[in-house]
């Protein structure tokens, strides 16, 4: 990964967020915590997730320990204030990509997972990653928007942001 591509996919994973979290705010309130058979429970538990993982690799990133015992917390902040955090680690990730050289992109971090397990991979996988991984729970969250009658989710495919995204970040 180059840093143009790095600064790219952070924008691209910031835009991605604020669709999601733009969307599930504008469900009825009672639809965003309503328990649903997901791993999360629930639209904000799963948001939070993503949230959490994210503070998690910065903490990578930055060579300091995350202070997390789990990929998650046993409850999760009300959306506004969880959306409010989201926007500040969102805001750090194009900072610290902006700032990024291929070179610096390819330097090795070491880091231990949650469950113990020593793990390395270059600044550029670690951002790969991040972006991979929301866009994965975000499609979870996207499924349970499916199961209220008449929702459907918002298109958040790269082509998407590449076309439309660009000029609203």
């Amino acid at each position: 990964m180059d840093a143009k591509e790095a600064s790219m996919m952070a924008r691209y994973a910031q835009w991605s967020n604020k669709v999601m979290f733009d969307a599930v705010a504008a469900l009825p309130a009672e639809e965003i915590a309503k328990p649903r058979p997901s791993l999360f429970k629930n639209m904000v538990h799963t948001l939070n997730h993503i949230y959490v993982i994210d503070r998690i690799w910065q903490a990578h990133l930055e060579g300091r320990d995350h202070g997390y015992e789990a990929r998650n917390t046993k409850d999760h902040p009300p959306l506004p204030e969880l959306w409010t955090l989201q926007q500040q680690v969102d805001a750090w990730y194009v900072d610290w990509a902006d700032r990024q050289t291929t070179a610096s992109l390819g330097e090795t971090v070491n880091y231990m997972l949650i469950g113990g397990n020593p793990g390395a991979m270059t600044r550029g996988e670690i951002l790969l990653h991040m972006v991979m991984h929301t866009n994965y729970h975000r499609g979870y969250v996207a499924q349970m928007m499916y199961d209220i009658p008449g929702c459907r989710p918002p298109q958040m495919d790269l082509p998407v942001y590449m076309r439309e995204g660009r000029s609203t970040v």
